[in-house]
């Protein structure tokens, strides 16, 4: 299974210099499937925009379509079985120092992001595991990074710039929309074709990254609260053998961090003497680095390197959000299920996210701690297990990453958002002839 290591990687320039780029609006005929490989989409028409006008023309043109991202999700989300449109092409970024934001196109991944605004002083509030996600598919599907105090990426949007149905670009953003914006954010892709994205930014800041192995279980009974505000992000990563996490990683800003030159154990952990990689024995050169030496904001939040490209294929993805407060038990209860899972299993990771007022994200009006699986490429039996799961975190209101594997009854899913019906509406309005759903909407949304 070497081949088909967690997040393998190598050294090999962005997809992008790989493969010739097609021309704006050309179709491609060959089968295209997801970054992972586990997911062919419906349809072999992929049109590609360089312009917002190029979009217009082409939501005008088709009576169906999805708009496609960095093709970093896992299930059908921006499937289409008609058409799909690439954005990969919409590049920009301008920044406004004095209001402090930031403006992307579709296409700008927090990669290519990152460093543009670090060297101009400033910084997002927070950043995934993996750099290579497009900035506006990770907020449209609340894409969360991590840490107590930090919400979800899609908490940074300030508006976004969307091509509707009837081929209008219109402006949505708090001012405008009142209320009301905070149900299009997370909007799944069913309210029409981003274009560009605002996001909030603050002044750039230092950070050191610390990780700890070994951490028993029976500490997080007690102390799950304290080891997650050790520092701004935090992830604990198991393997669910033995009754404890493998690895506790620790990323603190340099104004807080007071424990970098500590050699103590932390709550039963002890300090790590090397870099490491989430998998024990293997290579952490692709790994941000660590041992508590400074560095960006960017070089430090994401597990692995921005220079660095994962290689497709070779996982699988499930994600589970649960209210904070629950998190130990939702890891217990999981725990019972390790037999199922390990044979499976790369590794789990846990992390917790702040409470939101997104009416479709994962976290909207609850603290919340994640349980995140990547699998081996293994989707038979990963789906065998995954209803187990969902049955164990279902008292505590599960939520999945609308973005990743789940298996969970579509009514279940819904009854879990207070906001449903208004969502809905809201996609009605813009979208009255149903021309941005898909099998995925019409499952998860509207219970079709």
């Amino acid at each position: 299974m070497d081949k088909r290591e967690f997040l393998k990687t190598s050294g090999a320039m962005l997809a992008t210099t790989l493969l010739s780029k097609l021309t704006p609006a050309q179709t491609t005929p060959e089968s295209r499937t997801n970054w992972a490989g586990n997911y062919t989409y419906s349809t072999n028409n992929l049109d590609e925009a360089s312009t917002v006008d190029n979009v217009v023309h082409l939501v005008r043109s088709h009576s169906h379509l999805k708009p496609l991202g960095a093709r970093h999700s896992f299930n059908g989300i921006a499937d289409s079985t008609v058409d799909q449109i690439s954005l990969k092409h919409l590049d920009q970024i301008e920044l406004d120092a004095k209001a402090k934001t930031v403006t992307v196109g579709a296409g700008v991944t927090y990669g290519q992001l990152a460093p543009y605004i670090d060297n101009r002083g400033f910084a997002v509030h927070n950043l995934a595991s993996l750099p290579h996600i497009s900035v506006v598919g990770a907020c449209a599907t609340a894409t969360h990074g991590s840490g107590n105090n930090n919400g979800n990426l899609s908490t940074a949007v300030r508006a976004m710039e969307i091509v509707t149905a009837n081929g209008e670009v219109v402006i949505f953003s708090r001012e405008r929309l009142g209320d009301k914006f905070q149900g299009t954010v997370v909007g799944l892709g069913a309210l029409g074709v981003i274009t560009k994205i605002t996001l909030n930014v603050q002044p750039r800041f230092q950070m050191t990254q610390m990780v700890y192995e070994d951490l028993p279980f029976s500490q997080l009974e007690h102390h799950l609260n304290e080891v997650f505000a050790s520092g701004y992000s935090v992830s604990i990563f198991t393997d669910w053998q033995n009754q404890r996490a493998t690895q506790v990683w620790i990323k603190r800003r340099v104004e807080e961090d007071v424990h970098t030159d500590s050699k103590e154990p932390f709550y039963g952990a002890k300090p790590a003497t090397r870099n490491l990689h989430p998998l024990a024995g293997h290579s952490a050169e692709n790994c941000t680095e660590q041992m508590g030496v400074p560095g960006p904001w960017y070089e430090r939040l994401p597990h692995f390197r921005m220079n660095y490209t994962p290689s497709s294929g070779a996982e699988l993805q499930s994600e589970y959000f649960v209210p904070r407060d629950k998190g130990y038990a939702a890891i217990l209860a999981v725990e019972q299920l390790r037999d199922h899972i390990t044979p499976h299993l790369f590794i789990t990771e846990f992390r917790t996210i702040a409470a939101d007022d997104l009416w479709i994200s994962p976290c909207y009006q609850r603290p919340s701690m994640t349980l995140h699986f990547t699998w081996k490429p293994q989707w038979p039996e990963v789906k065998r297990v995954l209803p187990l799961i969902e049955e164990k975190l279902a008292p505590f209101g599960v939520r999945p990453h609308w973005a990743k594997l789940f298996t969970m009854p579509s009514a279940r899913l819904r009854s879990q958002y207070a906001k449903m019906p208004a969502y809905r509406e809201i996609i009605d309005q813009y979208d009255p002839g149903r021309k941005f759903r898909n099998e995925f909407i019409d499952r998860n949304i509207y219970g079709i």
